[in-house]
């Protein structure tokens, strides 16, 4: 079994905008690429797009946007129903799951989601000096 998991380290940015609050423990999209299929990864995002096609069968297709580049995320029936709170309502997710690729596309099939919106109020706290 792979697991990655990056501990994130927040970093000075320019004084013009304060630092964009990294959540722990997560893979950033344009990293995607390197974890073998199968592997179990971790990202966060803010939420773009929530898709419920009616032919899906109740899945549900997000797409998470970091500073890197977007994450296409599959969400099953049975993950919606444990999680729906966050998949419904979340605007920055933090999703871990399993990597897959067809076709040239990767996709993150989850397995937890996890609402992690809070962190966007840090965005109006001031710099620390």
């Amino acid at each position: 079994m792979f697991y990655i998991c990056f501990m994130s380290v927040r970093t000075s940015a320019p004084a013009t905008r304060p630092a964009w609050p990294r959540p722990p423990s997560a893979l950033v999209a344009a990293r995607l690429t390197e974890p073998p299929t199968g592997a179990r990864v971790t990202v966060a995002g803010l939420v773009l797009v929530r898709q419920r096609p009616g032919t899906a069968k109740g899945v549900i297709f997000l797409t998470l946007e970091d500073e890197t580049g977007v994450v296409n995320v599959v969400v099953w029936r049975k993950i919606y129903e444990r999680f729906r709170r966050a998949v419904i309502a979340g605007r920055l997710l933090r999703v871990t799951g399993r990597i897959e690729r067809q076709s040239g596309v990767v996709h993150l099939v989850a397995e937890e989601v996890e609402d992690i919106s809070a962190l966007l109020d840090r965005l109006m706290l001031p710099d620390p000096a």
